[in-house]
């Protein structure tokens, strides 16, 4: 679980967690980077009408339970999908929750629940936790990209996590890989962004619309792998957007090693072939055939 690895210091034990659109994925770490305890439960950040004041009430519910069963972590550390300035855990914007600007989120969790709270973007802490324990580790630089209910992206460069200048850098999601009238709309209100076609809403939308029928991505990934003509198709389709917003990456950043995490990759047999073919397709002649591109392995 990547967000383990997101505020590992020297104390007893880390309440560690990533939080999804759906669900939040928590850990117990020590100090050692050992997994004591893991837990799990729902969430519903697919409504886009949700207040900070929800939000904090969603997560404090779920965490004062989990502190209350493991009363010696001393910090809890948190991938948030959202756009953060710096390490300061403020909360700038978050592109599918359009009422949350400017949340100082772990100031508030730390004053509600007395334990410091640490927030990060979920991508770059899953790209941190991929760098250290996962396919990414002993690469000096890494593109790391998380496909779940949207798209995100962490960077790793020489070593260390990059945030550009005001914590918003490798937005992957909202790469434009679609122009014209009939590009996707996105939750960030632009078109055309990689995350309205690829994310995991984005494919459960795109085989209704297709099909007739109505599925989560789960079930288009197993109708692909059970031979579905149209569950390939959009499966296939999915990877070749991904393997363009990764040429784009890749020629700006000229960084060879790149890794792929979330429920997604469930159908990596046939997502893995059409990321490659569009990727190569999409890069100048250089770097053709030169990119390693890797599921997780956490």
């Amino acid at each position: 679980m990547a967000a383990v690895l997101l505020c590992l210091y020297t104390m007893i034990q880390v309440l560690a967690a990533d939080i999804g659109g759906t669900n939040i994925r928590a850990a117990v770490v020590s100090d050692q980077s050992n997994i004591t305890d893991q837990l799990r439960s729902q969430i519903d950040l697919g409504d886009r009408s949700l207040s900070a004041d929800q939000l904090v009430d969603q997560l404090r519910y779920f965490f004062t339970d989990i502190l209350r069963q493991h009363p010696d972590v001393q910090a809890i550390g948190m991938g948030f999908p959202g756009f953060f300035l710096g390490d300061t855990g403020l909360l700038v914007a978050s592109p599918n929750l359009p009422n949350l600007h400017n949340l100082p989120l772990a100031e508030i969790l730390s004053e509600k629940m007395n334990i410091p709270v640490h927030i990060q973007n979920d991508a770059l802490c899953a790209a941190i936790g991929e760098h250290a324990h996962g396919a990414g580790k002993g690469a000096s630089n890494l593109l790391h990209i998380t496909l779940g209910t949207g798209i995100g992206g962490g960077l790793i460069l020489h070593n260390l996590p990059y945030t550009g200048e005001n914590g918003m850098a490798m937005e992957f999601g909202h790469l434009n890989v679609a122009q014209g009238s009939l590009a996707r709309p996105c939750g960030c209100g632009g078109k055309g962004c990689v995350e309205a076609y690829a994310s995991a809403t984005a494919i459960a939308t795109r085989y209704h619309e297709l099909s007739g029928s109505l599925s989560d991505s789960s079930d288009v990934f197993e109708r692909a792998c059970d031979g579905d003509s149209q569950a390939i198709e959009i499966i296939e389709s999915a990877g070749g957007y991904l393997g363009a917003a990764i040429a784009q990456s890749i020629q700006l950043l000229d960084i060879h090693t790149v890794s792929v995490s979330g429920g997604l990759t469930g159908a990596w047999s046939l997502l893995y072939p059409a990321i490659m073919r569009s990727l190569n397709e999409g890069l100048i002649p250089p770097l053709k055939g030169q990119i390693s591109v890797m599921r997780s392995t956490l």
